[in-house]
């Protein structure tokens, strides 16, 4: 395990495999492929076994936790990799407060976005 899986792994409470996330949302696994694929989610190698997992945050209610995708789009037009925007999102922000993550599912997606927006050079 490298040293940013261990802090990624250290800041995100659960993880769901992507045949769990279809179960979820009640669609095929390679939906759900598609939509990391899209990077309206972000999924990382993790285990023995390297399987692709997403944060079980993502998800809510069946559905991708609303202004995600947005904010992924902000992070990463910023030059964001994957495990930087992972850590930003389950990184506290006293600002916030809590973590842009929690934020996002309790649908305070403007703050989120705004914090995103300010991250920008």
């Amino acid at each position: 395990m490298t040293e940013i899986d261990a802090k990624i792994d250290g800041l995100v409470p659960a993880w769901l495999t992507l045949p769990d996330i279809a179960e979820q949302l009640g669609v095929e696994v390679t939906r759900v492929r598609q939509l990391v694929k899209e990077g309206q989610l972000i999924a990382v190698r993790r285990g023995e076994n390297r399987v692709l997992q997403v944060p079980a945050d993502f998800i809510k209610e069946d559905k991708v936790v609303k202004g995600l995708v947005g904010t992924l789009t902000l992070l990463k037009d910023d030059g964001f990799t994957d495990e930087e925007m992972l850590e930003w999102l389950f990184t506290e922000d006293e600002s916030l407060p809590g973590t842009p993550a929690q934020a996002l599912r309790e649908n305070r997606g403007t703050e989120v976005k705004r914090r995103a927006q300010a991250l920008a050079v």
